[in-house]
């Protein structure tokens, strides 16, 4: 079997699939409709988020049986379609959960001590220590949404500390012995942290906007390692400035492109996303808090498992 590689992953993949009898091809720079030419010549494909695999680029993969995808979500391929024509799908969640809760966790505990903005303050010269006394995570509550393969690893973490974790999702009987589920109305009464790990759907996009955030019976804190476009930005730039929302650790903005490999679709800064550079009790990462050196080698793992596992080779 045929296998197309259309980004660079970690050299642990190719190894693993050609030991298991799959011949291995590259490509990592041709533009998509150049691909769209040879993907019938494919029995598999190995992606990350260069491009949208669409309905036109899936129907022209007339030899195509699976697609692996060295990621979590599987938003930029169209399911549906992929289904119609018989291509499985694969993601590896497994593969950088751990790293998601740990950022996650790092996200959560500088912001409570305004880490981020008394490292700014010191290097300028000021020693405001009054200004940056901070809080503890024993006692809080921290609501979840979303208890999958990331909320899960992040309520581990937060086994180590004394406080409640609570947790809602779509899918019933999902908590354990770190978590406990509750109904959104029952997360949204007793809250001091919400913290998403939803993948991104029709019903999680634009989830958290005025409505959602006005639900909250307390002001809390919010963070968000999932999909930028779950929440509404120009309504968490109104809660924070409002304390309603006390502060934000973001690793995902709507403003993405699908591809998540580059912030805007031209030179234009939203105005939204302007405020949100100004204010202290925001912290930003790139989009990286499932990238870290052990999770490229483990994703990379998952996914060539799985498809060894379900087309195995004689």
């Amino acid at each position: 079997m045929k296998i197309l590689h259309l980004d660079s992953n970690h050299d642990v993949l190719a190894q693993k699939l050609a030991t298991a009898g799959f011949e291995n091809h590259y490509d990592y720079t041709s533009p998509k409709e150049d691909i769209m030419k040879v993907i019938g010549n494919y029995d598999g494909m190995i992606v990350r988020s260069r491009f949208p695999i669409d309905a036109p680029f899936l129907k022209a993969a007339t030899s195509l049986k699976f697609i692996g995808r060295v990621g979590a979500g599987l938003e930029n391929i169209d399911l549906d379609i992929a289904k119609e024509l018989g291509i499985s799908c694969y993601n590896a969640p497994e593969g950088n959960r751990n790293a998601v809760g740990e950022h996650a966790l790092g996200m959560l505990l500088s912001l409570f001590n305004h880490l981020n903005r008394a490292d700014r303050e010191v290097r300028s010269g000021l020693w405001r220590r009054e200004e940056n006394r901070g809080l503890e995570l024993d006692g809080k509550t921290i609501g979840l949404i979303g208890y999958g393969n990331m909320g899960k690893a992040f309520a581990e973490k937060l086994s180590g500390f004394d406080c409640k974790v609570i947790c809602y999702d779509i899918k019933e009987n999902v908590g354990n012995k770190n978590c406990t589920q509750v109904s959104l109305q029952e997360l949204q009464q007793q809250a001091d942290v919400l913290s998403l790990h939803t993948p991104q759907t029709e019903l999680t996009i634009e989830m958290i906007d005025a409505a959602f955030i006005a639900a909250f019976k307390k002001p809390f804190y919010l963070i968000n390692t999932a999909r930028g476009k779950s929440v509404v930005t120009a309504d968490l730039v109104a809660a924070l400035k409002s304390n309603k929302i006390l502060g934000a650790g973001l690793d995902v903005l709507e403003y993405e492109k699908g591809s998540f490999e580059s912030l805007f679709r031209n030179s234009e800064i939203p105005t939204a996303f302007a405020a949100l550079l100004e204010m202290d009790n925001v912290l930003l990462s790139p989009h990286v808090a499932g990238w870290t050196l052990e999770s490229k080698y483990k994703l990379a793992e998952v996914i060539a498992d799985k498809i060894i596992e379900n087309y195995k080779l004689s």
